[in-house]
């Protein structure tokens, strides 16, 4: 039977892990910008993964499923509500941007400034999304930030398709 101090223990090492992974490891900790880093830190990843573009796919829905829980533990052991070192958001949102364009460093840039734009300003539906509980509310508005990103780099693909084909 384990002692108390050893159960306290795997606790505190069982949280540390989803601090870990809220923040990125030290990526969240970085400053100015805390955000900003973590949209370059998931920069890498992605251009690994997209040797499969479905390799990302799978990314955004694991880091969105890990982030909302490691999002909640932050919150619950820090008592910050949607803590600016806490950037796993950032990273599912930026992945969500970049599923939608080719292996450019143009379209890239683009996806990058278009999600932290979307992010930082918060449109209406970012904005309502952000109103969410917990740790749904931090990935949700990234999560919508995004989408909207990735909407409107579509809508550029088409229109320069459409004006060269």
């Amino acid at each position: 039977m384990p002692t108390a101090a050893a159960r306290n223990g795997r606790v505190a090492m069982h949280r540390q892990v989803w601090i870990n992974l809220a923040t990125l490891g030290p990526v969240g900790r970085i400053r100015p910008a805390p955000g900003t880093w973590g949209s370059l830190a998931a920069l890498l990843p992605a251009a690994l993964a997209l040797g499969g573009n479905w390799l990302l796919e799978v990314g955004v829905v694991i880091a969105c499923i890990i982030g909302v829980k490691a999002a909640d533990i932050y919150e619950a052991h820090s008592g910050k509500k949607d803590a600016s070192e806490v950037v796993i958001d950032e990273l599912a949102g930026q992945w969500i941007a970049l599923l939608v364009v080719p292996l450019d460093w143009r379209w890239w840039l683009a996806a990058f400034v278009l999600f932290r734009l979307f992010d930082i300003v918060k449109p209406g539906p970012v904005r309502m999304a952000e109103r969410l509980p917990g740790g749904l509310g931090v990935m949700a508005d990234d999560v919508v930030a995004g989408v909207l990103a990735a909407a409107l780099l579509l809508v550029v693909q088409i229109m320069m398709t459409g004006a060269t084909g």
